[in-house]
């Protein structure tokens, strides 16, 4: 369908709409009101959604980004800690077409990235409409149009319907705090939060803090609650690859990227492995055991990010993070129980559990993304387009890398034709 066949048909539905009496006093009673874009609706404000519409206005292409917080990469200014930095050299976390200022150290810090991307914003005029929820989101088969239903937060609830040709998901893997299913959680007496909340360790100076989950997230806030003379426990429920961040006078990521141009990915692994018993020891005998599958291959298959030390396993060898086995249960006075049989009294409890998609909560599709986590079905890297002009971009499970570094969002833009 042309585009000016789009825009006829639309404002035919709409004359209907309002001459439907039960249509237009829905309209009135709530405040609905339709807008027609010719360009495609870039569905998140954080980075995948920035460099998804920087490259459309590179490509002359208009775009509008909904976000529903009231800033830009609003998991990187609402819901991190203040110590964060880049895990990844900078030049791995670049978005298309505009580099870091050359003055950044390699790994930048969470406030000199968010200027970055503010920086970034406003380079290519994006202007995001914020305080606005997409509630829901489906292709009209009859039109050939995408009709995404919003509401904005404010003294006044306004809700709009937003119709266009073509749909970018860019929400990504973050979009909701994922909290983990624990016996007696409501229980315990204590403070419990997840990481989204936690900014430093200040407030649990001297307490002894339990911190659930050994990803990156988990490991960096137990390292910060020591340097706040805080106690931190560790739950380490599964296996997990701990990595020395640089090996060999660099970092340890760029080094697999390039050693993987030469070598197969388990070589690579085995090469990895090697190196990290040489500088890091055997990190089972502290509690941390490693996955049968190699880092770089276990990445590839789940998604699963190997933790990259900056100093946590120092603190858990001179015991002043101690490793504990998986809770079984939480009562009443902070006790907790272990499921070695272990039991033992904490002041807080920390989530850091991850986050999970949202999609399969508003986008009406479900044979591209799945209802079950909220990814494209297809793996990377097929899993970028699917049918009736509905693409993704931030979904391929393998970070900041793959997003932008290597183009991931060109296909999306070179396919977006008006």
């Amino acid at each position: 369908m042309l585009l000016m066949d789009y825009l006829d048909y639309f404002k035919e539905v709409q004359g209907k709409r309002v001459h439907d009496h039960f249509e237009a006093k829905k309209m009135i009673n709530d405040s609905v009101k339709s807008v027609w874009m010719p360009g495609p609706i870039v569905v998140g404000a954080g980075p995948s959604g920035l460099a998804a519409a920087a490259c459309l206005t590179e490509r002359g292409v208009p775009s509008l980004i909904i976000e529903r917080a009231d800033c830009i990469a609003s998991l990187w200014q609402r819901k991190t800690y203040d110590r964060l930095r880049l895990h990844l050299p900078k030049q791995f976390c670049e978005l298309p077409l505009m580099h870091f200022p050359p003055n950044f150290p390699t790994y930048p810090t969470k406030q000199q990235f968010i200027a970055y991307l503010e920086a970034y914003a406003q380079c290519f005029n994006l202007n995001p409409v914020f305080n606005t929820t997409v509630v829901s989101a489906e292709f009209d088969n009859g039109g050939g149009f995408w009709r995404v239903r919003t509401v904005e937060v404010g003294l006044i609830k306004e809700e709009t319907v937003y119709a266009c040709p073509w749909l970018i998901v860019a929400t990504g893997e973050n979009a909701e705090e994922v909290v983990p299913r624990i016996e007696g959680l409501s229980e315990f007496d204590g403070p419990v939060v997840h990481t989204s909340l936690y900014k430093t360790g200040e407030a649990f100076a001297g307490k002894r803090v339990l911190v659930v989950g050994c990803g990156n997230s988990g490991m960096e806030v137990c390292l910060d609650l020591c340097n706040y003379n805080a106690q931190p426990s560790l739950v380490v429920r599964d296996s997990v690859h701990v990595l020395p961040q640089e090996m060999l006078g660099r970092s340890t990521f760029g080094l697999s990227m390039w050693l993987l141009k030469w070598f197969p990915m388990r070589l690579v692994d085995n090469f990895l492995l090697l190196m990290s018993c040489l500088m890091l020891g055997d990190t089972a005998q502290l509690g941390l055991t490693r996955p049968k599958l190699g880092p770089l291959e276990l990445k590839s298959i789940s998604g699963k990010t190997p933790v990259l030390d900056i100093g946590t396993l120092e603190k858990i060898r001179k015991g002043h993070i101690k490793v504990c086995k998986g809770i079984k249960r939480l009562t009443r006075q902070s006790v907790v129980e272990f499921v070695d049989g272990r039991i033992q009294n904490f002041d807080a409890i920390i989530l850091a559990t991850g986050y999970k998609s949202n999609v399969p909560t508003w986008l009406k599709e479900t044979n591209f993304f799945s209802e079950k986590d909220g990814f494209p079905r297809k793996p990377f890297p097929h899993g970028w387009k699917g049918e009736d002009g509905l693409y993704a971009v931030g979904f391929t499970k393998r970070g900041l890398l793959v997003t932008f570094h290597r183009g991931a969002s060109e296909p999306v833009i070179a396919s977006l034709k008006l």
